[in-house]
């Protein structure tokens, strides 16, 4: 019995199986799945997940900074929802797993149908082996994708022959929570992307907003994973707050679309729950001068090390969200107004209750908030200085 094949060989100095048998073989080969109806079609790309995933969960709270939990991207893939043609960007995208989903999402819609143009993505990272790892994960996918090296806030890869910034249709990201970038960055930044103020030097969340925002097209969407702080922290404080403030302008400017409550212990970066924040620059006429928040800290799962969301969940938060409706415990829809009377605090718990849970301040969103201060204070004494030395008396 012959278990192997030579496709080298040859009859009378010609090979019997020619470049362009070769691979028209190849191409039947890989259209069908040769009876085995169990194996995932894209076995390969699952397993790499699947290999990133266990890694992750060997690395502790440093696998924040290149892993995503696969069903939180996938939720994120079906509020984005891409369309034939779309360019989808991701620039912090890690081992490149919320771009993955996009285009997994994209080929189940659509049944992969060639007739439709296909997605382009493009990302960025800053640690060369993480960079390395979207590479890989872009290329076991068969996905077209561009992945540049190089720090997004100090130096974006993607620009125009006249050096803006490019834009997308959808932005895709889950940064690290909470960065702290001196004021310079922002201060500095030839790409105007901080026209709605800077953030404080111990967040960055809302820096990461503003970037991606800036790199939406006038019909873009994007959803960003961030520490729930990023839309209560300044709310309710006496005079100015940074983030509040430049909060307030994304309400004020009807840009905030939906804003959806993770649970606790989904992520390997930290124990508390996250939020997803979705932004859209062409909300539909229905949905104009209010904002979606979703309550789904309950709907997850336990598991091992980390708790995780099921399909039924994702389902469920998807529905509420492409559907635009409330249902006690899960969801409401506050007016623009609302948002404001509660000075631009936009926690779906302050609005969504579940069991009696309250909106206490937690002790991560109380620490920036001290830094803020801190920031705040050294700045007020320095213009103080200035002042005292200018009148002679310093």
């Amino acid at each position: 019995m012959v278990d192997t094949v030579d496709f080298n060989a040859t009859a009378s100095g010609q090979r019997i199986l020619a470049d362009d048998k070769l691979k028209e073989l190849i191409d039947v080969l890989g259209r069908y799945r040769l009876g085995l109806n169990d194996v995932d079609a894209d076995i390969l790309g699952r397993a790499y997940e699947y290999l990133l995933r266990k890694f992750a969960e060997g690395s502790g709270q440093s696998a924040g900074e290149f892993y995503t939990p696969g069903e939180v991207a996938i939720l994120m893939s079906h509020i984005l929802d891409p369309e034939p043609g779309d360019e989808v960007y991701d620039p912090c995208c890690g081992s490149g797993g919320l771009l993955i989903k996009c285009s997994l999402r994209f080929k189940e819609k659509y049944n992969s149908d060639p007739s439709l143009e296909p997605l382009k993505f493009f990302g960025q990272e800053v640690l060369p082996a993480t960079f390395a790892l979207a590479k890989m994960n872009a290329f076991i996918h068969d996905m077209e994708a561009e992945i540049a090296l190089g720090d997004t806030m100090v130096r974006p890869a993607f620009l125009t022959p006249q050096g803006a910034l490019k834009k997308f249709d959808i932005v895709t990201a889950n940064p690290m929570w909470n960065q702290n970038f001196s004021q310079t960055v922002y201060e500095n930044d030839a790409y105007n992307r901080f026209t709605f103020g800077y953030p404080p030097s111990s967040s960055a969340d809302w820096g990461w907003i503003q970037h991606m925002y800036a790199s939406l097209n006038d019909k873009g969407k994007m959803a960003v994973v961030l520490d729930t702080g990023a839309v209560s922290r300044g709310s309710g404080n006496a005079g100015s707050n940074r983030e509040r403030d430049i909060r307030k302008q994304f309400v004020e400017n009807d840009l905030v679309e939906a804003v959806l409550l993770l649970p606790e212990n989904l992520f390997y970066n930290a124990t508390a729950p996250g939020i997803i924040i979705v932004i859209n620059k062409a909300k539909a006429a229905e949905r104009k001068n209010t904002i979606l928040l979703i309550n789904a800290s309950k709907l997850f799962q336990k598991g091992r090390p980390k708790n995780y969301l099921p399909e039924e969940s994702i389902e469920q938060i998807t529905n509420k969200y492409l559907g635009w409706n409330e249902e006690e415990g899960i969801s409401k829809i506050i007016t623009k107004e609302e948002a404001t009377r509660n000075d631009y605090n936009l926690s779906p718990s302050r609005y969504v209750a579940q069991n009696g849970e309250d909106d206490t301040l937690d002790l991560e969103d109380a620490i920036v908030q001290l830094k803020e201060a801190e920031e705040e204070r050294n700045q007020a004494d320095e213009k103080l200085r200035t002042i005292l030395k200018e009148m002679g008396v310093w």
